[in-house]
């Protein structure tokens, strides 16, 4: 009997040494995931400050704000595109309604694609080539008063925010 109490101890322990290691296998990804940079819009009603999250490579690219149940007010994900072209993006699996604000490489909002519908496949691209995609909660950019014109600041377009 203490034998099998022994071996039930040991599968236990080999089961959370487990349940450890693949969490600290995992959890440096989701913190990666979720690193935030400042960026800034100067607009006419003033300047906006976001935290953002990089999209860089095909795959951040691919995955973007999908199967998120939320998004913050003043969040967003930032898409580069190397070098600058023309871009196309959807709402696949996507659950929250987001404005697309597509940028050139000075930095300045040359479309913008307000309240782009959850799940839907129709594809929104900007009628030129730009560098950046900057989606934000649907209907914010309006509520904000950001228009097509207005500058982006950050680090990966040329000018970083203003320290606080």
């Amino acid at each position: 009997m203490k034998a099998l109490s022994n071996l039930i101890l040991i599968r236990k322990a080999v089961i959370c040494v487990s349940c450890l290691l693949t969490l600290a296998l995992f959890l440096p990804a989701v913190a990666a995931a979720q690193q935030f940079e400042p960026l800034e819009i100067e607009s006419a009603a003033g300047t906006h400050r976001f935290q953002v999250e990089l999209a860089l490579d095909d795959e951040s690219r691919r995955r973007g704000l999908m199967e998120r149940p939320e998004l913050p007010p003043d969040n967003g994900m930032l898409f580069i595109f190397q070098p600058q072209r023309r871009v196309a993006m959807w709402m696949k699996n996507t659950w929250i309604p987001l404005d697309m604000l597509f940028i050139d490489a000075d930095g300045v909002i040359r479309y913008i694609a307000p309240m782009r519908e959850p799940h839907s496949l129709d594809i929104t691209a900007a009628p030129e080539p730009v560098l950046a995609v900057l989606e934000i909660p649907g209907g914010r950019a309006a509520e904000l008063g950001i228009t097509v014109g207005d500058r982006v600041r950050h680090r990966l377009l040329g000018a970083a925010p203003e320290q606080q």
